[in-house]
């Protein structure tokens, strides 16, 4: 019998300090009014003494938690991130101490605000080898520390959080179909964690630490060829988007997301969003997104509704993924 893939717990965690658009008034150019009408958020949470790999690890207690399962049986953990603690020990890793699943491989992916998407594809294929039967996904990020905070076009965007997905074996397919996309030509309009040092036997130094982006250019990309592949996706599945129960989208910026709406015919209604607590997440934000429309009702995890979810971001990266949840 062939084995699928489907999401049966939903979990997210976010550090406990809230930083609001009229906390950054104080230390930037900027007011809340300023920040909500061009992106729709007002307000991020900011890491303290979290870490990446803490902020991971609760979202993955809470998953075992809610399966009833422990971590021992767990095959695989996968941690998108570009925020981690280290370059090695992954982030993977050191959750996968930190929780005591000992008999599971773990590792990160690096697809900035495309990484859920691209993780929970590699997952469900593992799965659907036949060889693993769980695993956890989980996007995490302390982008709070790759952010230059006297720049305002980057600054007020951004905060950290973490979500993930228990992934298990089904009989069922709940993974419809998938378009994962790079184009690496584009990479420089979005970056960040530049750090090159010298050696004995090169003078070469470059350090860019902090996240760079040229925003009309992200903003193009976002609307013009993410909104693109969603279409693209769906026609492959001889679905219209009115067939579409919600879609899951990177969450990024308010105005994004109503434009592909529009591009796409679909009300906003059909957009769920959660920027306005806590801004542009990367790798967190559509897991966060996905467990908070569980916990309010709006996504039963039963298989009855159909969900596109997307992800966009630094490589350039893009991905979209229709499943039956």
């Amino acid at each position: 019998m062939r084995t699928y893939a489907k999401i049966s717990q939903v979990a997210h965690c976010v550090p406990e300090k809230i930083v609001t658009n009229d906390d950054l008034a104080q230390i930037l150019d900027t007011s809340d009014e300023w920040i909500r009408s061009r992106t729709g958020i007002g307000q991020r949470h900011i890491a303290g003494e979290e870490t990446t790999s803490l902020l991971a690890s609760r979202v993955a207690e809470e998953l075992l938690k809610k399966a009833g399962l422990e971590a021992t049986d767990i095959d695989f953990i996968i941690v998108a991130t570009i925020t981690p603690d280290s370059s090695m020990p992954s982030t993977a890793a050191r959750v996968q101490a930190r929780i005591g699943a000992s008999k599971a491989f773990a590792y990160d992916l690096v697809a900035a605000c495309s990484g859920f998407v691209f993780a929970l594809s590699t997952a469900e294929k593992l799965i659907a080898s036949g060889v693993y039967r769980r695993g956890l996904i989980i996007g995490a990020e302390t982008l709070s520390r790759v952010i230059d905070w006297t720049d305002r076009s980057t600054a007020v965007l951004f905060g950290d959080g973490a979500g993930g997905v228990l992934l298990e074996a089904s009989e069922t397919p709940t993974f419809l179909a998938e378009i994962l996309r790079t184009d690496g030509s584009r990479g420089a309009s979005l970056t960040a964690g530049i750090d090159q040092k010298a050696t004995p036997f090169s003078g070469q130094c470059l350090q860019q630490p902090y996240i760079q982006m040229e925003g009309r250019s992200i903003f193009e990309f976002a609307t013009r060829d993410v909104t693109a592949t969603m279409a693209e996706l769906l026609a492959q599945q001889n679905l219209a988007a009115d067939d579409v129960n919600y879609f899951l989208l990177h969450q990024a910026n308010s105005r994004i997301l109503d434009k592909m709406a529009k591009k796409l015919g679909v009300d906003t209604s059909k957009f769920p969003a959660n920027m306005g607590k806590y801004g542009n997440t990367s790798a967190a934000s559509l897991p966060i997104l996905l467990s908070e429309c569980v916990e309010e009702g709006l996504i039963a995890l039963d298989g009855s509704q159909t969900i596109l979810m997307a992800g966009f971001g630094g490589g350039l990266t893009w991905g979209a993924l229709l499943l039956q949840l």
